[in-house]
């Protein structure tokens, strides 16, 4: 009561906001895992109701009711940390309702508010080796999802029309046994969710030819062999003979690596 037996809501409001809408701890508390916003809501008018009609039937003075609101927010912190918590959101992509936030002040859930696409991830490979692509995320999925592998050839893209669908179904292991340059350019793994996309992931495959590899390697063997300037080591003491195996050596280097990179390229 104040003076004039005339109640001072604004104060009472003013309390309110201070304790419960502002307060850190509330506000924390109040992160609950999805679906547990009804048992929030009880925890709440359990301690909140009864301090409501007491102040509707006059019962105390207002300046009791810091102390026992103050109370009512000490007891819901303590109830609503007991319920399961939000699981939080996983950057970089996907749309992810498990790890919706409760927003106490529009009664709904936020949304992590990632995009469905995720970053392109590169991968380089030999030609003919195995390739494997994992289509994995680090959020919960619903248990009715539908993997769809798309392809789009040569280039390193995230444009949908430039997709063709390769296979669909619910493995989101994506395996090529024998890479070969036809296979390169970018897959999209959308997971898909009853009929709404998920999440995106896409992988650029980069293929590498054998014999492109072989020269490489020869290229690198020869070079040891030669100095800097590009003349082959002969020291002015050196023998004629010691030249002749070292040439030897070399032309022997240069054949034995010819031929394995002739029996790769034949099968």
């Amino acid at each position: 009561m104040t003076k004039g037996n005339v109640r001072n809501v604004d104060r009472c409001f003013r309390l309110l906001d201070r304790i419960f809408n502002t307060n850190e701890g509330v506000i924390e508390a109040a992160r609950v895992g999805e679906g547990f916003d009804i048992k929030l809501k009880e925890i709440l008018d359990a301690v909140i109701l009864p301090i409501v009609e007491e102040f509707d039937k006059k019962l105390h003075m207002d300046r009791v009711y810091e102390s026992r609101l103050q109370t009512a927010a000490d007891n819901f912190i303590a109830a609503a940390l007991k319920l399961p918590r939000v699981s939080g959101c996983f950057p970089p992509c996907g749309f992810q309702s498990a790890g919706a936030v409760y927003n106490c002040d529009t009664c709904q859930y936020d949304s992590c508010e990632f995009p469905l696409d995720c970053p392109v991830e590169e991968i380089e490979v030999m030609e003919n080796s195995r390739v494997r692509m994992w289509c994995g995320v680090p959020f919960d999925l619903p248990n009715d999802i539908e993997v769809i592998w798309k392809f789009a050839e040569e280039v390193k893209t995230q444009e949908m029309d430039q997709f063709k669908e390769v296979t669909a179904g619910v493995d989101r292991l994506y395996s090529i046994p024998s890479a070969s340059l036809q296979h390169e350019g970018t897959y999209q793994c959308d997971i898909y969710s009853g009929s709404r996309s998920i999440v995106r992931l896409y992988y650029f495959i980069t293929v590498t030819p054998q014999l492109v590899a072989g020269h490489t390697e020869l290229q690198e063997i020869f070079d040891l062999s030669l100095l800097p300037g590009g003349k082959l080591l002969v020291t002015p003491s050196a023998a004629p003979h010691s030249f002749l195996r070292l040439l030897l050596f070399l032309v022997t280097t240069c054949l034995t690596t010819s031929l394995v990179l002739l029996f790769l390229s034949l099968g």
